[in-house]
């Protein structure tokens, strides 16, 4: 039987979710540095190299707190994977008490340092640069690999630019900083070459969205949201001259607002952030320890009555024990079994049995003698009729009789002898 997979859950809305890479060798040191550097002059409130017992080998978690205007807090937690090849991957998730305002800062701004050449800015899927324009490859298969990655990547919002000529340096500039605060970190813009228009439409079209010339789309993802339409977050005219890009930003920013699914691994690392929080107040630690308290009595509450419910059973079960033996001594015995009747073959054979037997009974029976008796009797009445037995043998008709009343043998006999 085919079932469908599971549905993730939405993304809830006081969520915020990064992921990305560090290329350097000393992604530990940068967080250390930098975050001691936030707790100093106040900007996050307290931070955490957290010693997680179930953490993979060779992985850092790192966990802030900080204020949002209005005393609202922000809990955020930072998994810093072993190094590779290409560095090490970043997996940010931030929790508010109310739903996010991305007018807020970047969390990711609250761990990592930002500058010109920042080696942690890349995001995973093709190594694009978050705040600065990443051109498209030359190489058109190139050009589809990145394409379709930025097509199925739901960490990242991916927004995709056409320059329908070549730009100068205001045109040169990337436009994501003219978002909100809150996301920086999560955009990533992509620029075609002005003849690269025609490559980039045919990689396009499995996906239903086409790049208008001079202006600019962002691409759903995959699975892509419920409400996305590709005509309602597509721009007819991006101008790359300094304009504000009125248009583009409200698409961009419509699109993150949207309900979305939480990414692969993103459901693992808000767990994480609920259920292994460790940076405590110490308001927290009482209330965590009461909570604790609390849950310790109502184990100690099943247990009693765990307790109370296997004695009553006890002495119920001895009473019924008692109970026999006083019924085994008394001379009471339990009624006898009746025996299982055979099976079919089995009474048949025993009703001829029967039937036999009763042939038997109905038999004559002679007594003592009675044969020899017979046979005297039967000469008897032999010699009342005139004959008499052949020496040969019994007497047959017409075989060894000779006549007892004295006739005459007929003259030819008597002449042959």
């Amino acid at each position: 039987m085919l079932t469908s997979p599971p549905v993730p859950p939405t993304t809830p809305s006081t969520v915020w979710l990064a992921r990305g890479r560090h290329t350097g060798p000393t992604a530990p040191d940068v967080l250390r540095k930098n975050l001691r550097a936030l707790k100093d002059d106040a900007t996050i409130q307290d931070f955490l190299e957290v010693a997680d017992d179930d953490t993979a080998e060779g992985e850092l978690t790192f966990e802030a707190r900080w204020l949002l205007p209005g005393d609202v807090t922000v809990r955020a937690r930072l998994t810093l994977a072993q190094w590779s090849g290409s560095g090490q991957e970043w997996t940010l998730v931030a929790e508010s008490e109310r739903p996010w305002d991305l007018r807020g800062p970047s969390p990711a701004a609250m761990f990592w340092p930002w500058d010109a050449d920042a080696p942690w800015g890349h995001e995973t899927v093709s190594g694009q640069r978050y705040l600065d324009i990443n051109p498209l490859p030359a190489d058109d298969k190139d050009l589809r690999r990145t394409l379709r990655g930025a097509l199925r990547d739901t960490w990242t919002v991916h927004v995709l630019v056409h320059e329908a000529m070549t730009p100068d340096e205001r045109g040169r500039r990337s436009l994501v900083p003219l978002l909100p605060p809150g996301l920086h970190h999560r955009v990533v813009e992509h620029r075609a070459a002005p003849h690269q228009l025609r490559t980039v439409n045919w990689a396009l079209r499995d996906f239903d969205v086409e790049l208008p010339r001079g202006g600019a789309v962002v691409l759903p993802g995959a699975p892509a949201p419920e409400a996305y339409e590709a005509e309602g977050f597509s721009v007819r005219n991006v101008f790359l001259d300094g304009t504000h890009p009125t248009e583009l930003l409200d698409a961009v920013t419509r699109f993150a607002a949207l309900p979305k699914p939480l990414p692969e691994g993103g459901e693992a690392a808000l767990t994480a952030l609920r259920e292994r929080w460790q940076l405590l107040t110490l308001e927290e630690e009482l209330a965590r320890e009461r909570q604790l308290v609390a849950m310790y009595a109502e184990a100690l509450e099943a247990m009693t009555q765990s307790r109370d419910l296997y004695r009553d059973a006890a002495e119920q079960a001895h009473e019924a024990l008692a109970a026999y033996r006083e019924a085994a001594g008394a001379g009471e015995r339990p009624p006898s079994q009746p025996k299982p009747a055979g099976s079919p073959f089995q009474q048949l054979g025993r009703t001829l049995e029967r039937l036999r037997e009763t042939a038997k009974g109905l038999r004559p029976v002679l007594p003592a003698g009675g044969a020899a008796r017979g046979r005297e009797r039967a000469r008897d009445d032999a010699g009342q009729d005139g004959l008499q037995p052949d020496d040969r043998g019994p007497g047959v008709p017409g075989q060894g009789v000779r006549a007892q009343d004295g006739a005459d043998e007929a003259p030819g006999a008597a002449a042959g002898r």
